[in-house]
C-alpha cells in the first residue's frame, strides 16, 4: 500500500515536470569558469576555491565533462 501511494505521488510530481534528487554543486557555468581557470594556469585546488566548491566536488564535474566530449 505504500510503495503504491509513493510510486503515484512520484508519478504525479514527474507528470508536473518535478525530478527527484539534489542540484547539481558545480553548474555549468561554474564548469566553463573552473575550465577558464585552469587553462590560464591555476591548478584545480586554487580553481575550486575561488568557485567557492570542493576540489573533489570539481575534479568529478571535469572528469565527466571530458568523459563526454570523447
Amino acid at each position: 500500500l505504500i510503495r503504491e501511494r509513493t510510486k503515484a505521488g512520484l508519478t504525479a510530481a514527474a507528470a508536473r515536470g518535478r525530478k527527484g534528487g539534489r542540484k547539481p554543486v558545480v553548474t555549468a557555468d561554474k564548469l566553463q569558469r573552473a575550465q577558464d581557470h585552469i587553462a590560464n594556469g591555476l591548478n584545480v585546488r586554487e580553481a575550486a576555491t575561488r568557485l567557492k566548491v570542493s576540489k573533489t566536488a570539481l575534479y568529478a564535474a571535469l572528469q565527466s565533462a571530458s568523459a563526454a566530449d570523447s
